[in-house]
């Protein structure tokens, strides 16, 4: 379900941008609009990880400089049936994580040293099987698809603003209205896109570490101190912010439309119930 409900916003921030582009300049626009979106897409499917970990300043790790972190995610590799991400870590004290990388061949994930730091080796199972969970979903191409093709719906719109539009559709108040309402459009879909693969890869992540209350946990400790310190790579770069586990930039933790990240405690609730299920199937207790 997850997985048809985020082709059908992908569908709808592809036509939003096509027809952005027709109600610019008719058939040409949407001709330049593909045209716009191949390019952009391209360029982000090679060069989008490269782009993240130079904005984040993550620097590679191995089992010399960090070796119970790079164990850890090699194990989980493994569990998930995926080749062995490259492992960074991000200097900030702030507690989170990211995966990136076009496929599970060309991945890479990072954790910050606050994260590390912080969380028991259970807990930060559960974190960095989730960003793996990401890489076996291709959440990580999908979300930057999203986010190129978001950036591009802006870019159309301020070219309406400032040059004018098809006048066959609206004049100058279908232009202003259009400049105004589809980049809020297209962040609306984007968040949306986001929140649906963090359900998804917090199901994953669970069933790669085989235990969903790591997980759970992990997420409770993070969002209670994740915002009481700053994240200024993440500040400096708030169109990232949908990549991390917990979002990086703003203490809300409503399940808001605005929100890039479901509400924490409504994940926590989806965990409890999958370790419930998880142990009658086992013939298990819960507790």
């Amino acid at each position: 379900m997850n997985t048809f409900r985020t082709g059908i916003l992908l569908a709808a921030m592809t036509a939003l941008f096509m027809g952005l582009g027709y109600l610019i300049g008719g058939g040409a626009g949407m001709a330049f609009a593909f045209m716009l979106a191949a390019g952009m897409n391209l360029f982000a499917y090679w060069n989008s990880d490269k782009m993240v970990l130079r904005m984040y300043n993550a620097q590679p790790v191995d089992e010399r400089t960090a070796p119970e972190y790079v164990r850890l995610v090699r194990r989980l590799a493994e569990n998930a049936g995926i080749p062995m991400p490259a492992t960074y870590i991000v200097d900030t004290p702030q507690p989170n994580a990211f995966a990136t990388g076009r496929n599970p061949d060309h991945a890479a994930v990072a954790a910050t040293r606050g994260l590390i730091e912080m969380l028991t080796p259970e807990e930060l199972a559960g974190v960095m099987a989730h960003e793996i969970g990401h890489i076996r979903n291709r959440d990580t191409l999908t979300m930057t698809i999203t986010a190129t093709i978001a950036g591009a719906v802006s870019m159309l719109a301020n070219f309406a603003l400032f040059f004018g539009g098809n006048r066959n559709a609206g004049g100058i108040i279908g232009t202003l209205a259009l400049a105004i309402l589809a980049p809020m459009a297209a962040g609306l879909v984007q968040m949306a896109i986001s929140r649906t693969r963090e359900y998804s890869a917090d199901q994953a992540g669970a069933e790669i570490s085989g235990h969903p209350m790591w997980l759970a946990s992990a997420l409770e400790k993070i969002e209670n101190y994740a915002h009481r310190s700053r994240n200024d790579y993440a500040e400096a770069n708030p169109a990232t912010a949908h990549m991390f586990i917990i979002n990086p930039l703003s203490g809300e933790g409503r399940d808001s439309l605005f929100s890039t990240h479901p509400a924490t405690a409504n994940r926590v609730t989806a965990l409890k119930k999958l370790a419930q299920e998880i142990n009658r199937a086992n013939g298990r207790p819960w507790g």
